[in-house]
């Protein structure tokens, strides 16, 4: 058999592979920019391999056991026996003509099993999409003890400096860079969900160069999850990424098919910057026609806390309406039984108490004021304390003879069985419809401790199980409710991965709104997020770890670098507050096209003296420049000191572009910079430049 090949082709890049002449696996020839795979690929190796095998040093795209013996493979099957050490040979392929879709066949002779490796580039994009099919063609079941979505390989001959998000509760997407000299970095979730500890999210760059070419991954999957990336000796990293199988092995009996997550690759010749826009640009085509700018809405749950009764509400959406506020949401605390986080969680019926009229007519106050509705809830999620519970003890997860562990005075559902997911769809579809609800914010505040069902029947895939479900729960609820918006919370920022950013039309980042604090949330969540998934409020909150004051023009540009939010006692707010509030609400309506649909540049960061972000309308008539003060003042107008200068980029060199009566070229935006003056009652900025 002689060796093929395929191109897959983005819109600045490709992607190409080979199945070499052995027939034995598919491997990496090349990925970057249109053209890099026509010469000797960067990642190639045939020479020697001492006390290792040929595989464990080449470039393999899927590699198993009897590939990669030594340095890790990424599927590992065992039989009823026990043996292992599947070996593929390869059978097939199909691929479209545009060059942006592939599938590779493999077959084991021995066990039966058969493999598919998927390919697909989106269109208009640099990021190729990658999955596997296993399909159990024999005659005995299967066990999967491994199962990873693939391995990207990267050329990294003077090592590999790579940049994950690490976080915990209210401090997620904090951005961090480890030099990888050899060896392995490895991070993932246990925990059913994506977590608050890590992001599925990975960048690569060679050490020589890192504002040069970065590759970067990320996964699809809203489950427990692992990426590990480790350098050879030869200056290769291969990246593996995919499910962490966190309830044993996955049975395959014969015949069954299982379907591994998508884990997409991205590739930028601009540094980090760069490989944000390229993954904004490929969750803006996730989001499709949802893609528009979101309502500036109100949430009380800082005002009011469990405290919740409609006439406070009422108060609330009176001052709220004032300010120009678009969506009014309430938060925990409408349900009956729902006085704290200790009873009621599962009874999803609004109290009577708190709304003697009737929840009706208070949605139709709220909605006599000119505002959106919006409801906070959480399904998955049920207290001890309620009639839920009461009902079916039986529906959480649970270990035979084991107590459970309640976390927030809670326990989860067990999503994955069919009667569950049933009453979990038709609760919230059952609010929407009787409801007149415009937006809904599905909170999930605990991960599973339980590896089990009553009764131990198993093995289960739990977390395949759970994922699958809200994934399909997600999507009826789209489709039944195409106008209403659904914000992805899990106690801040716990559950954003792809697969949410293609089913949830807004993420909320973090419980930490400190301005400060959220600064660096929100630096690093852009890195692997585009702006219309950034929900952000303005509040009254210190912050936790960096408790500097910051004027409410701070707040107010920094939750206007993605969907603007209130979530302060505004009760509380003098005249003078309220009346700067509508004053940046409504430029905030003046720009929002520009941040939903605009080209994003990062500028500095938080621990920088230089801190914004540019969006750059797709017609380059706006530039919307968002500027945060981080740190010392220079003396200004009491000590010789200078403007902070903001470098813009992608700027036309010789177009004109104004802010009020100032005048620049972008040249001079792109070579000198914008000037930004800080005082200590200046701290923040909005700066529209025109284009003339």
């Amino acid at each position: 058999m002689s060796a093929q090949r395929w191109t897959l082709r983005g819109a600045h890049t490709e992607y190409t592979v080979t199945v070499p002449a052995h027939g034995r696996w598919l491997e990496l020839v090349a990925w970057g920019p249109h053209g890099v795979s026509e010469g000797p690929s960067p990642v190639a190796y045939d020479g020697p391999v001492p006390f290792l095998t040929a595989g464990d040093a080449a470039p393999i795209e899927y590699a198993t056991d009897a590939d990669r013996p030594f340095t890790g493979a990424d599927l590992v099957v065992e039989t009823p026996s026990g043996q292992r050490r599947v070996g593929f040979g390869h059978t097939g392929a199909r691929a479209d003509a545009d060059g942006r879709e592939l599938a590779v066949d493999f077959a084991d002779r021995v066990t039966g099993l058969r493999a598919t490796v998927h390919y697909r580039v989106p269109a208009g994009t640099d990021v190729v999409q990658r999955w596997v099919e296993l399909t159990n063609g024999g005659g005995y079941p299967l066990r999967v003890v491994r199962a990873l979505s693939g391995g990207f390989n990267v050329p990294t001959p003077h090592g590999a400096l790579l940049s994950h998000q690490w976080g915990q509760w209210s401090q997620e997407f904090q951005l961090s860079h480890v030099e990888l000299g050899h060896g392995t970095f490895s991070i993932g979730s246990s925990q059913g969900v994506p977590g608050h500890l890590h992001v599925p999210w990975l960048a690569v760059r060679d050490t020589a160069a890192p504002t040069g070419a970065a590759w970067g991954m990320a996964l699809a999957w809203t489950g427990s999850w692992e990426i590990s990336a480790e350098r050879d000796t030869g200056g290769l990293t291969r990246v593996r990424a995919g499910r962490q199988l966190v309830d044993g092995p996955l049975e395959l009996a014969p015949g069954e098919r299982l379907g591994l997550p998508v884990v997409a690759g991205a590739y930028s010749p601009d540094g980090l910057d760069g490989l944000a826009r390229v993954w904004h640009t490929h969750q803006r085509l996730l989001a499709a026609d949802r893609l528009t700018p979101r309502p500036v809405l109100y949430n009380s749950w800082e005002a009011t806390y469990f405290a919740v009764e409609a006439q406070s509400q009422l108060a609330l959406a009176r001052i709220a309406a004032e300010l120009g506020v678009e969506t009014f949401v309430v938060d925990d605390g409408w349900f009956v039984g729902r006085n704290d986080d200790t009873a009621g969680l599962g009874d999803w019926t609004p109290d009577p108490a708190k709304f003697p009229a009737g929840f009706d007519a208070f949605i139709a106050d709220v909605r006599a004021l000119g505002l959106n509705f919006g409801l906070w809830v959480e399904p998955e999620c049920v207290n001890p304390k309620s009639a839920l519970y009461a009902a079916h003890p039986d529906w959480v997860y649970s270990v035979d003879g084991r107590p459970l562990t309640p976390v927030r005075n809670q326990y989860l559902l067990d999503l994955g069985r069919p009667e569950v997911a049933e009453f979990v769809h038709s609760t919230v579809d059952g609010l929407l419809r009787r409801y007149d609800v415009d937006y809904l914010k599905w909170d999930f505040n605990r991960p599973r401790t339980e590896p089990g069902r009553p009764g131990g029947i198993g093995p289960v895939d739990l977390d395949g199980a759970h994922v699958a479900n809200l994934h399909r729960i997600y999507e009826r609820l789209r489709h039944a409710h195409p106008g209403v918006l659904i914000e992805a919370c899990a106690g801040g920022g716990a559950r954003t991965d792809l697969a949410m950013a293609a089913r949830a039309d807004v993420f909320w980042p973090s419980d930490n709104t400190g301005p400060l604090d959220r600064l660096a949330i929100q630096y690093g969540f852009l890195h692997a997020n585009a702006p219309h998934l950034l929900s952000s409020w303005v509040t009254d909150a210190p912050g936790l770890f960096d408790t500097r004051p910051r004027s409410l023009a701070f707040r107010f540009v920094l939750a206007m670098a993605g969907v603007l939010g209130v979530g302060a006692d505004i009760r509380a707010w003098t005249a003078a507050e309220r009346a700067e509030a509508a004053g940046w609400i409504a430029r905030y309506k003046e720009i929002r096209d520009v941040v939903t649909h605009g080209e994003v540049h990062l500028i500095g960061g938080p621990d920088q003296a230089r801190c914004a972000v540019q969006y750059t309308a797709a017609d380059e008539s706006r530039v919307v420049v968002l500027a945060w003060h981080t740190g010392h003042l220079d003396g200004t107008g009491l000590l010789p000191s200078r403007p902070v200068r903001l470098p813009l980029r992608g700027l036309d060199p010789v177009a004109r572009y104004r802010h009020g009566d100032r005048r620049y070229s972008g040249s001079h935006l792109g070579a000198v910079g914008l000037p930004v003056q800080w005082s200590p009652t200046h701290d923040a900025d909005l700066i529209v430049l025109t284009r003339d």
